[in-house]
């Protein structure tokens, strides 16, 4: 075989075996989670922050009905 065939062949095969295409993935399959670990993170003092406003917001109810049994307590 003569050099100035098989040197293209070779070169042909190569670039051939370069370029395989990727595998879809089934359409059906959900894509992988992918960073829970961060999420979780920033979730916990969004969870936090809520239960803290839930709190407070319930909070002067009840204040009010102290001060106001104190007050009627105070009074002779």
């Amino acid at each position: 075989m003569n050099i100035r065939t098989l040197l293209p062949l070779i070169a042909l095969l190569a670039a051939a075996g370069c370029n395989r295409p990727v595998p879809a993935p089934a359409p059906d399959t959900p894509p992988a989670p992918q960073a829970t670990a961060l999420r979780d993170a920033m979730q916990q003092p969004l969870d936090k922050a809520k239960a803290a406003r839930d709190m407070l917001e319930k909070a002067p109810d009840t204040r009010a009905a102290d001060d106001a049994g104190n007050d009627a307590a105070k009074t002779p």
